[in-house]
């Protein structure tokens, strides 16, 4: 049962990480065919600015979400542009295997702060309106949030942690209606990290990231205060949806 309080998608503005390509773009395509004000948000700058110009009610932020300044940079401009973000959907994110002795402390901090701080980060600077009116906050976890692979130790460290965030931003959001979720695509999906990683045999079963949007608009009404704090497929939930 949609909450009384959730604006319809096209009085939404929507805030979306990693949207210069794979799910990050396909699901400012879907959100953008509803009429959503769009908040794009990636350090590709030539990705973000073509999709970000294939949109009318989209605007593009260039950003390290890596780098802490950058990031809060990036909020103080969403912020003086719009009144509030209605959904915060944090996509963004990077793997590169790698055994753990082996690893640079530089790219386990890159990995780290993009998965986690960022998602920190950006969810604090909204936090506040949420209390007062609800809000959706949407972080797209994977298989890595609750197994693990030789190599991933970095990439399953941050997943792991956002599977506990949002276990616990659920609880102290339920009081306001604000909804939190972690999302696991569900289905093998062609992207660019899917296109360095995937094993052969992966690569026959990928689906275009389009199909598992349904997911995701479905979660920006707050459909079900009971999904709050759960993992959730999205590829299950779009085939519901």
């Amino acid at each position: 049962m949609l909450q009384a309080n959730v604006p319809p998608l096209d009085q939404q503005t929507v805030l979306i990480t990693g949207s210069a390509n794979g799910l990050g773009k396909a699901l400012a395509r879907a959100f953008g065919a509803v009429g959503a004000k769009l908040v794009l948000v990636d350090f590709d700058e030539k990705g973000l600015q073509e999709i970000a110009g294939s949109l009318p009610r989209a605007r593009a932020y260039v950003a390290d979400l890596s780098n802490a300044e950058a990031t809060r940079a990036m909020i103080a401009a969403v912020r003086s542009d719009h009144e509030t973000v209605h959904t915060l959907i944090h996509n963004a994110g990077f793997l590169v295997p790698q055994a753990f002795a082996e690893m640079p402390d530089e790219r386990w901090d890159l990995m780290f702060n993009v998965g986690i701080q960022a998602a920190r980060l950006m969810t604090k600077a909204f936090w506040a309106d949420w209390q007062k009116a609800g809000g959706a906050a949407i972080y797209v976890s994977s298989r890595s949030g609750v197994e693990a692979e030789f190599g991933e130790a970095a990439y399953c460290s941050t997943k792991h942690a956002l599977e506990g965030f949002v276990k616990a931003l659920a609880i102290e959001g339920e009081a306001s209606g604000t909804m939190v979720h972690s999302v696991t695509p569900g289905m093998y999906m062609r992207t660019p990290m899917s296109e360095q990683n995937y094993r052969p045999e992966l690569k026959e079963k990928w689906v275009d990231p389009i199909e598992l949007t349904s997911a995701f608009l479905y979660l920006a009404m707050r459909p079900d205060k009971e999904l709050s704090g759960k993992r959730l497929s999205a590829w299950e939930l779009s085939q519901r949806v």
